[in-house]
């Protein structure tokens, strides 16, 4: 009789779950649980695939999250989230599956002896295997490329930028080296925060629309290529400023969604190419329509009845913090130079390889230029003969997930895994043996 595989990437900010097998997970939703202001009940958020994702309303909702710094430090928390995960959204009986779960690298051992009581005690699993997302990115990735050179499909240098840190994985033959990895504290969870405090300072406090802020992150902001040309464009009034966009704040009557206010006029933002002067910004037809969307008298005058606000060079200051952390007071290196350390930790014969086979996944490689900006950053760190070669998932939100569904199809997964008998009798640290490399 077929048991059915259960693949749930757990992440801090998303939780992705489904079949074993399948292309795409069943249910992608926030791993946390609301309590909106129109109810005394804390709920799970709906799936982001569900038809009733529109008629939740997310505004000031509180948030608990079973994740911290991306390690479970609630596991009650997270049981009553996977509950109604297993039994409304992937409608199986966990006591008669197997699960792969992800779990963030370096895990301290009451963290990983939570998550195994939480799978088999609770639960009752059949059987359990962990994976991190390194490994299951470059699994995915070597497999959607065979047609590349055998070093890049066995060793691949995966950044993950994910919600809650973000780390430079060296992979060798779908193994992650784990004397080599390197982390730098932040992801997504941050960018929003500290979005949440330029915008709370500037215009209308947001401290507390965590979901809201989340959304204009997301559509709004973006990777600069030139941080010394965008302030100063970020300074100029009127038709040559493209980086100045609206986004209108949920009502709760009419919408109970944020929306960018002109996405045209967003995006004329990302149309700047390199060695553009100011004058020469955007087209006559944009400069036509920025005539009449903004006076300068309208933007003087603050209409206190709008409920709305502006956003500058918030932009690109939000994605900024992930290549200069040093300019917000973090005593942490950049992305780049968090590569190269990564790179120099392994074997010299590995080091032009792994640079010409960058896998970007995570939620945090979306921001348009993401890949470019890296690049450029990269470039002058490593020496001239190798080349430098950066690949963006085709969904990096999917990516890791995608890649434990192809895990899971592997005719040796079964061995690979612990079963419940096996937990029962040896204990949790002993089990967890057979995942390290």
């Amino acid at each position: 009789m077929w048991n059915p595989v259960v693949v749930l990437d757990n992440g801090g900010g998303l939780i992705k779950a489904g079949l074993g097998g399948e292309r795409d997970p069943t249910a992608v939703l926030p791993n946390c649980l609301l309590r909106p202001v129109s109810s005394k009940k804390w709920l799970v958020p709906p799936s982001t695939s569900s038809s009733h994702d529109d008629s939740f309303d997310f505004t000031s909702a509180a948030v608990r999250r079973p994740l911290d710094r991306g390690y479970l430090i609630n596991p009650d928390l997270q049981r009553e989230i996977w509950a109604h995960l297993f039994s409304s959204l992937l409608h199986v009986n966990p006591s008669q599956s197997s699960l792969l779960l992800t779990e963030p690298l370096f895990a301290l051992p009451s963290v990983q002896r939570a998550t195994d009581e939480l799978v088999f005690e609770d639960f009752n699993f059949k059987a359990l295997y962990v994976a991190d997302s390194p490994s299951l990115a470059h699994l995915y990735e070597a497999s959607r490329r065979p047609h590349v050179g055998s070093r890049a499909a066995q060793c691949s240098l995966v950044v993950d930028c994910g919600f809650s840190f973000t780390h430079a994985a060296p992979v060798f033959q779908n193994f992650t080296l784990n004397y080599a990895v390197k982390r730098i504290d932040l992801g997504g969870k941050a960018l929003t925060n500290y979005l949440k405090e330029l915008v709370s300072y500037r215009a209308v406090n947001v401290m507390d629309e965590t979901f809201l802020m989340d959304d204009v992150k997301e559509k709004l902001c973006s990777v600069s290529l030139d941080v010394a040309r965008d302030l100063h464009m970020a300074r100029k009034s009127g038709k040559e400023n493209l980086l100045r966009c609206t986004y209108v704040l949920p009502d709760g009557v009419t919408h109970t969604k944020g929306f960018v206010k002109d996405p045209d006029q967003a995006r004329r933002y990302l149309s700047v190419t390199d060695g553009d002067p100011p004058s020469e910004f955007g087209t006559k037809g944009d400069m036509d329509h920025l005539e009449v969307t903004e006076r300068p008298e309208d933007r003087k005058r603050v209409d206190l009845t709008k409920n709305e606000f502006e956003l500058t060079n918030e932009r690109f200051l939000v994605p900024e913090m992930l290549f200069r952390p040093l300019d917000l007071g973090m005593n942490q290196a950049g992305l780049a130079e968090c590569i190269v350390r990564a790179v120099n930790s392994c074997h010299p014969h590995l080091h032009p390889v792994l640079y010409e086979s960058i896998i970007l996944t995570g939620g945090s490689t979306l921001f348009p230029r993401f890949a470019e900006r890296l690049e450029r950053e990269l470039r002058p760190l490593v020496p001239d003969d190798y080349q430098v070669k950066i690949t963006t998932q085709e969904d990096p939100i999917l990516g890791v997930w995608r890649g434990g569904s192809l895990l899971v199809s592997s005719p040796d997964f079964e061995a690979m895994c612990v079963t419940k008998s096996e937990y029962e009798e040896l204990g949790s640290a002993r089990c967890r043996r057979r995942f390290f490399h």
